[in-house]
């Protein structure tokens, strides 16, 4: 393995809009570099990074993937992100591993949702970012239109450090060499200001720009690194991965000018736990204790975990011993990996900057931090702002006897995907498989077809309703049962109390002179309860209730246990008759996220749901946030609504609000199904 030192490493995620290109563009890096002979292909299946067989069959990205090559002295590591809104959970957790967010963008296409959220999130995270726009050789594109819809998009900082030049078909250096002639704007004035904008950031750099009036772009290293730090310069370079236009210009920038570890912003490390955790700086020294952070987690059927970290401080050698977070037991790194694509290149070391991999350690989770000293055992990286999935699918195994694995492939593909999420509804009885999207549950069930070989039913997941009294009233029920041998009896007298919504069960003892005897009210209790899992109205839960046993009798030989269960039921379901029940369905507070052109649509649309729009806000960038209220019956299929409206370019996110009454013909539909079913039984 080569050695090289941490000052000539750049770690870079490619993120983006799907369709921007990214894969294509990273195969170009790697051919431009001389790692690969010839580029690959999305179209013959064969590029480094899109190497599941599911990437290929779909042909885009569908988890990141690393890669790396050498040129001109440095080490550049890349991950190739995927770029559509369903998986960009992936895209999250890769920024947390660089120093270089380089945010391709389609010259057809132009901004997109990703793009922004991209920019957005790299630059919350303090990265330093690169706009890269791709396909400039393609019909029908308008670079002038982007350059400009891109600085008034993520503002005056946007300047270019290339521009393409004879149709697209090569790009001319804006900043180290500002000579030639471009297919629009003005070299010479793109230099200037670039320089401008850099110099701006050091004040003794600029009192000598205005005195001298020139500065070697040599002399600008330092500013533009921090200029890239602080935001101040959003760099823009020109490619056409097909052509290979500006791939070797873009190699020289990420050499030349990208940050390395010792010079980016450092990750955003915590030590301590909750309102103690205070602040961790990494020092990228190959000579401190050991801190990496796994980024990623892969589950294969066959290999088994891996574990994908990237180094911040120290250098790890093979056969060394690690921790895991708090963990007090150390494994032993009896091999050390590279990644390039799927293909494991065993290593002997890895220093800050650089991205290994770790297998067959259970321990190892997505967001772990290694260590190899306890004082580091409180480390943990500042947790990540993942969308919250939004779109589920009630899921079973075709088989029986298929229960228990079909609940550790779940498991593992949550543990794969921080924006999979499993959720158990006790009152529907569901294990609900939530995703980002359609896509996203698609491609989630065919890697459990496809690669666990694993048969599941799947259905839409009911709508959690419950049940609730609407006024007071009082319940009794006399228990009596003789069958010639020992007998059965117990009397109960109780008072049911509608509580406010949100409140729960309770359940009150004001029993006075032991007609009831002690021993006998959790008998009473679970006579109760055992109504509250199936409601008489309708078979729902029931919920915001107040039971309060005040009476009853008992026979010193007959009562027992399962005589005042068998009447505390009965007495609840008397109850419940008499105080009159309504369905409850469940109200979500919703935002929404969409371009200023759809709010009208999107706001009509959500009232025709029977929600309700609490307030709008604009945001940067052209979009507009909704708030609102909506049942969450009425927000079935809303995720494919939301992205026809908005062409993509909209998102959502739910929690649950509260239970609030549901339409009468809603009520009398469900009553109506769960008498039918009693009758049939």
């Amino acid at each position: 393995m080569a050695n090289y030192s941490v000052e000539s490493i750049r770690t870079v995620a490619l993120v983006g809009h799907g369709d921007s290109g990214k894969t294509s563009l990273a195969e170009a890096l790697l051919h431009a570099s001389g790692t690969l002979a010839n580029p690959g292909s999305l179209e013959r299946g064969d590029t480094v990074c899109d190497f599941d067989p599911l990437e290929r069959e779909y042909r885009h990205s569908l988890a990141s993937a690393l890669a790396h090559c050498s040129h001109a002295g440095a080490e550049i590591n890349l991950i190739d992100t995927p770029g559509y809104p369903d998986f960009i959970g992936q895209s999250i957790a890769a920024l947390a591993a660089v120093e270089t967010a380089l945010v391709v963008v389609n010259a057809q296409n132009g901004i997109e949702l990703t793009t922004r959220r991209m920019m957005a999130l790299a630059a919350e995270r303090g990265l330093c970012r690169l706009l890269v726009v791709n396909k400039i050789d393609a019909e029908r594109v308008d670079l002038p239109g982007l350059l400009a819809s891109l600085r008034d998009a993520f503002g005056k900082e946007v300047l270019p450090l290339n521009l393409p030049a004879e149709n697209g078909s090569r790009v001319v250096d804006c900043f180290f060499n500002p000579d030639g002639e471009a297919d629009f704007s003005s070299v010479a004035d793109a230099h200037q200001a670039l320089v401008d904008q850099v110099v701006e950031v050091d004040e003794e750099l600029m009192a000598r720009y205005l005195e001298q009036g020139e500065i070697a772009p040599e002399a600008l290293h330092e500013p533009f690194e921090r200029a890239l730090r602080e935001g101040h310069l959003i760099p823009l370079c020109f490619t056409s991965a097909r052509t290979g236009a500006g791939v070797t210009e873009l190699l020289d920038i990420l050499a030349r000018l990208a940050p390395n570890p010792t010079e980016g912003n450092p990750p955003l490390l915590l030590k301590g736990e909750g309102a103690d955790a205070r602040a961790f700086r990494a020092r990228p020294d190959p000579e401190a204790h050991v801190l990496a952070h796994v980024f990623k987690v892969v589950i294969d059927p066959f290999v088994g975990k891996l574990g994908i970290f990237r180094v911040h401080q120290g250098t790890l050698v093979r056969d060394m011993q690690l921790f895991v977070g708090e963990g007090r037991k150390p494994f032993k790194l009896g091999h050390l990996l590279r990644l390039q694509g799927k293909r494991h290149e065993e290593v002997t070391r890895l220093v800050p900057g650089d991205f290994g991999a770790l297998t067959k350690v259970d321990e190892v989770e997505f967001g772990s931090v290694l260590h190899d000293s306890h004082d580091e055992d409180q480390i943990h990286l500042k947790p990540l702002d993942f969308p919250e999935p939004m779109q589920g699918l009630a899921i079973e195994a075709r088989r029986r006897g298929d229960e228990q694995r079909i609940a550790e492939v779940l498991a593992r593909l949550q543990a794969e995907d921080p924006c999979v999420r499993l959720d158990y509804q006790a009152s529907t009885q569901e294990t609900v498989l939530r995703g980002m999207g359609e896509l996203h549950l698609r491609y989630l069930l065919d890697r459990i077809s496809g690669t666990y070989k694993l048969e599941v039913e799947t259905r839409p997941p009911r709508v959690p309703y419950r049940e609730a009294p609407m006024r007071g009233a009082e319940g009794h029920s006399r228990h009596k049962k003789q069958t010639g041998g020992a007998g059965q009896f117990g009397e109960v007298f109780l008072r049911l109390e509608p509580l406010p919504r949100g409140s729960g069960f309770q359940f009150a003892d004001e029993v006075k002179g032991g007609v009831i005897p002690s021993q006998f009210i959790p008998s009473v209790e679970k006579g109760v309860r055992s109504v509250l899992a199936c409601g008489p109205l309708a078979g729902l839960p029931v919920e915001d209730v107040k039971i309060t046993v005040h009476d009853g009798k008992h026979h010193p030989v007959d009562s027992k246990d399962i005589a005042f269960q068998a009447a505390g039921r009965k007495a609840m379901l008397d109850a419940l008759r008499a105080a009159g029940e309504a369905v409850l369905e469940p109200i979500v507070d919703i935002e929404v996220t969409t371009p200023e052109a759809n709010l009208g649509d999107i706001t009509t649309d959500l009232i025709g749901r029977r929600g309700q729009v609490t307030g709008t806000e604009s945001l940067s960038q052209g979009l507009a946030l909704i708030h609102g209220q909506v049942p969450l019956a009425e927000l079935d299929g809303y995720a494919g609504r939301l992205k026809a409206i908005t062409a993509g370019q909209g998102a959502f996110s739910m929690v649950l609000s509260h239970y609030h009454p549901a339409p009468q013909d809603v009520q009398q539909k469900l009553a109506g199904a769960y008498k039918a079913v009693q009758e049939e039984d």
